[in-house]
């Protein structure tokens, strides 16, 4: 059966009504993909103003690991709105707040006390991370990656390496910040990392490292294990916090509930955003208590951090996730995804590279498998003409020629063959 329906050109004449209003009152700033409003969301689905049913392969930009609108996270909302929606942590305290750091301080990797942080966004759980971490250490250095990103924020645009749209404009950027080469294989860069102690910063004046795992916007690159386990070695022997970013790659979507679990071994500190809650926004840090406890009195914090709102979302998000073993999930729709997308490459040139983890699964477009000329231009008309007929994608990569897939781990079977035809007739076009 059918998921995706089209009663208008994509967008309809209701969407170019809100475009009009949209483009009146609305800084161009904002990017969107979809030139469309959407109405409701179902699962994998989202119908927008127009009566148009498109699948979500985006999933909120890999917020919705658990689709849209799911029951019990629907029902927690509404149960705790009835109370109350807001009081500030800082002000009066209340009990989902603790529930769902102690949730977290029970999943996350690593056997020891650990303690958590809540505020509002991956930006923000990263800005604190940081905090953390210089806090503990004493130290100022703070290195990231290539290709990575870290939010819109100051500290965060200093940390992301992609100029345009994010840092363009927008500088000076903050200081004692670096960033090593990532070990982007099919591109042969990032293969040793000592050097960038001698040639960059001294590692006694490093307080972290933050890596996500499997780039998440740089374009699903996947770090290789043995690595991320000689870095860790290294960070250790050098006392340098070792900040484990799985915003993206959180709560099931590489196959684990964290992409850590991938790499065996234990980091300092955790940052979790996206699907932690449902779409609800809330962010965290989870780390050793030690590390977490360090920092003094009202150090931490801001108005809607840990917003009640979203911690009972949170708390039944991980409990659907569990319930309905969504890992596994990943697991099986990863496989049939690099199975498609590997047929993909045999038959289509610009498709040079398939790579991923669980069900993070990309596919980098070259205009030559020699040259590896990034293809841009063929990527965003890929990504259009799927959003118009009916699949909305997304792009990624420092030269936005990478398609990456987040979609909803609930997705059918059948669902997801009815997508990836549609992706496979605009890269046969």
């Amino acid at each position: 059966m059918q998921t995706i329906s089209l009663k208008t050109s994509i967008p309809g004449p209701k969407s170019q009504a809100f475009l009009a209003r949209r483009k009146a009152a609305v800084p161009q700033g904002p990017f969107n993909i979809a030139p469309i409003f959407v109405e409701r969301g179902d699962g994998v689905t989202v119908t927008d103003v127009d009566g148009n049913v498109l699948l979500d392969f985006s999933g909120g930009l890999g917020s919705l690991n658990l689709g849209h609108g799911n029951a019990k996270v629907v029902e927690a909302v509404t149960k705790q709105a009835q109370k109350f929606m807001h009081t500030c942590f800082h002000i009066t305290q209340y009990e989902p707040y603790v529930a769902l750091a102690e949730k977290l301080n029970a999943i996350t990797p690593g056997k020891f006390a650990k303690k958590t942080l809540l505020v509002n966004s991956g930006a923000e759980a990263v800005e604190n991370a940081v905090k953390i971490a210089r806090y503990f250490t004493k130290r100022p250095g703070v290195v990231g990656f290539e290709h990575g990103f870290a939010g819109r924020t100051l500290l965060g645009m200093s940390l992301t390496s992609k100029v345009m749209p994010y840092k363009f404009g927008f500088g000076p950027f903050a200081p004692e910040v670096y960033r090593l080469p990532y070990p982007y294989e099919y591109r042969g860069e990032g293969a040793d990392f000592h050097e960038f102690f001698h040639t960059h910063v001294d590692p006694k004046q490093v307080a972290c490292v933050v890596m996500e795992l499997v780039l998440g916007e740089g374009g699903f690159v996947v770090a290789p294990k043995k690595y991320v386990q000689a870095l860790t070695k290294f960070c250790k022997e050098n006392g340098i916090l070792f900040i484990a970013d799985e915003i993206q790659t959180g709560f099931g979507r590489t196959g684990k509930m964290f992409a850590t679990e991938h790499y065996d071994f234990e980091p300092d500190l955790i940052t979790m955003a996206k699907s932690l809650a449902g779409g609800m926004p809330v962010s965290a840090v989870t780390g050793r208590a030690e590390i977490m406890e360090s920092v003094h009195v009202g150090g931490l914090g801001g108005t809607y951090g840990g917003n009640p709102l979203a911690c009972v979302a949170a708390l039944a998000t991980i409990e659907e996730i569990e319930r309905l073993n969504l890992p596994a999930r990943a697991v099986k729709l990863g496989e049939k995804l690099r199975a498609r997308m590997l047929d993909w490459q045999k038959r289509f040139p610009a498709v040079g590279d398939v790579r991923g983890l669980g069900a993070m699964m990309a596919v980098e477009l070259v205009k030559d498998r020699k040259t590896k000329e990034p293809a841009k231009e063929l990527n965003v008309g890929v990504v259009k003409r799927c959003v118009e007929n009916g699949v909305i994608l997304i792009y990624a990569g420092t030269h936005s020629n990478i398609l990456r897939f987040l979609l909803p781990l609930i997705i059918t079977d059948a669902q997801l063959d009815e997508g990836l035809d549609v992706i496979e007739r605009q890269l046969a076009a």
